[in-house]
């Protein structure tokens, strides 16, 4: 008996305990060794589906198949196929290939009863570009905070995106187009299969993505095949919904058919047949980014599900930046006057233009290259669509919601990189020699697109390009704890940290929102949220 009942405490201990965790795992596929650096274990280049080439181009991602003996995971797979769209985006993987679904592993974990909660990145790109092996997505720092972190690579641009009606056909969902979104489902369910085994909880996945990665997710967020499988998600800069409207499967594959024939491709079969490089340049990316409604990944748009609350029933965090957009873009070579800017945009407002240029504060000409008018042009491009999330899931959820804005412009690119200037993606570009001439280096007056990314992920010292101060680290350390703490509780909050409060039904109409700069804190407008619904009375109208 007394045999019995060691075993018996040796059992529980040994149960509690959990499995050490080493740079030899054990996954359902079989045995990868990662590696070790500052103390984060590296699990790099983990396939979580079949290579999508040969005949399974164009389809969706197949189960992986096991492996025998021990799978190096010690580098970085390959990045998806992809022009030089970004030229300044930066990249670790081995390659561009058809052949790119890896995703990668960062952790701290030292046995399986850690049980850590799980951050899954999908990067930006605009579904034409980037991938899991860019160094501002890097996981160690994420890891360091007690979250496991995870990038995924999917399927970019025409292997992606690419619907056609003979693809449709031979599918078994009877749709096509979808498959970067459908490759992104995949690594959600494969990080939920095998993350315990590196020390992760598969009930508390969180899944972030900024720009084309942001849209995504709130794709996730509604799609049968993946809203269930997450605990968590986080919105930077963009989302697909209102004024963003999805394709029809029949549209898509017209569109499609017609991209073949205008390209001189008579057939799928002929397209199939091209590759990989070759094909990308023929049907270049553009254009192909719609999601579709192919009855599989999306049986209905995005609005239609959050509107009846059918969404992922989980907290969200979301915001953007204070310079997405500017006025200048609209302008071209116009001056920057009230009467110019409202001329630019009769186009896309027509007889609206004065209520929503009332809405926003923009009646006089200096109002155009302030705050004001970079606020309208930032939520043309992603501002609004992030908001209207935030204002679905409150009124349709009783999860918490916490809105963000970024405020904190990135500083002078460092002085060894010479005649460069900042660049889209987070690198650097020649300088134009109207650039050269000026006397000062130009500062853009606020955060743009995509430069709240290495601060939200800890990750300026992997972007040697700037020249980052004592006020940038700090900033850093702040968005990273946000992050961290709502992987952790669905909750940002934390010791020592600025008051983050959620918005709820009973103060949507003041939402607060953080303002994430130099000196951080919370702050509510209601003068922007009546700029929000304005716009949403002229989107609608549209429809």
């Amino acid at each position: 008996m007394l045999a019995i009942a060691s075993l018996a405490i040796l059992s529980a201990c040994s149960k509690k305990q959990g499995k050490e965790v080493t740079l030899q795992v054990e996954t359902k596929y079989g045995i990868l060794e990662g590696i070790e650096e500052d103390g984060v274990k590296k699990f790099l280049g983990v396939p979580f589906a079949q290579a999508p080439v040969g005949d399974l181009r164009w389809k969706a991602p197949q189960p992986l198949q096991a492996w025998e003996g021990v799978r190096p995971a010690k580098a970085f797979g390959n990045d998806p196929m992809q022009l030089n769209i970004f030229g300044d985006m930066q990249f670790r993987g081995a390659g561009r290939s058809e052949d790119c679904l890896y995703l990668n592993i960062w952790t701290t974990a030292t046995t399986t009863a850690d049980a850590l909660p799980v951050l899954i990145y999908f990067n930006g790109g605009g579904l034409m570009a980037g991938s899991g092996s860019e160094p501002r997505y890097d996981g160690s720092s994420i890891a360091k905070e007690g979250v496991i972190g995870v990038t995924a690579n999917y399927r970019e641009g025409v292997f992606g995106y690419f619907s056609h009606p003979d693809l449709t056909a031979a599918s078994d969902y009877k749709g096509s187009g979808n498959y970067g979104f459908l490759d992104q489902v995949a690594a959600i369910q494969w990080v939920k299969e095998n993350i315990e085994a590196f020390g992760g909880d598969p009930a508390r996945i969180t899944i972030v993505g900024e720009s084309a990665g942001s849209f995504s997710v709130s794709l996730l967020m509604c799609s049968p095949l993946s809203k269930n499988l997450i605990a968590g998600a986080m919105l930077s800069s963009g989302a697909e919904v209102l004024p963003n409207e999805p394709a029809s499967q029949a549209d898509a594959d017209a569109a499609g058919a017609e991209m073949l024939q205008k390209a001189g491709i008579a057939s799928l079969a002929d397209a199939m047949a091209i590759d990989a490089d070759s094909l990308q340049k023929i049907l270049p990316p553009r254009g192909m980014s719609r999601v579709v409604i192919d009855g599989y990944f999306m049986t209905e748009s995005a609005d239609a599900v959050f509107e009846k609350g059918e969404q992922a029933q989980v907290p969200l965090l979301a915001g953007w930046n204070s310079l997405e957009g500017t006025p200048m873009q609209m302008l071209r070579d116009q001056a920057p006057t009230l009467q110019n800017y409202k001329n630019a945009m009769k186009a896309q407002f027509g007889d609206a233009t004065d209520e929503i240029f009332n809405a926003y504060g923009i009646v006089a000409d200096e109002d155009v290259v302030s705050q004001k008018g970079f606020d309208l042009a930032s939520d043309l491009f992603t501002g609004f669509p992030t908001w209207k999330v935030c204002d679905y899931h409150v009124k349709t959820t009783s999860q918490p919601v916490y809105r963000y804005h970024y405020m904190h412009p990135r500083p002078q690119v460092s002085a060894k990189m010479g005649d460069m200037t900042g660049g889209l993606a987070g690198g650097v570009r020649a300088k134009t020699e109207e650039e050269k001439k000026a006397q000062q280096p130009a500062i853009a007056p606020g955060a743009v697109h995509s430069a709240d990314i290495e601060y939200a992920m800890g990750t300026l010292d992997t972007n040697e390009f700037y020249d980052w101060q004592e006020a940038d680290y700090a900033i850093s350390k702040l968005f990273l704890s946000y992050y961290a703490n709502f992987c952790k509780t669905g909750n940002p909050n934390g010791e020592g940290l600025p008051q983050w409060t959620a918005i709820t039904k009973d103060n949507l109409d003041s939402a607060p929102v953080m303002i994430i700069d130099v000196e951080s804190a919370e702050a509510a407008s209601p003068e922007k949220e009546n700029a929000y619904c304005t716009l949403e009375k002229f989107y609608r109208s549209r429809k």
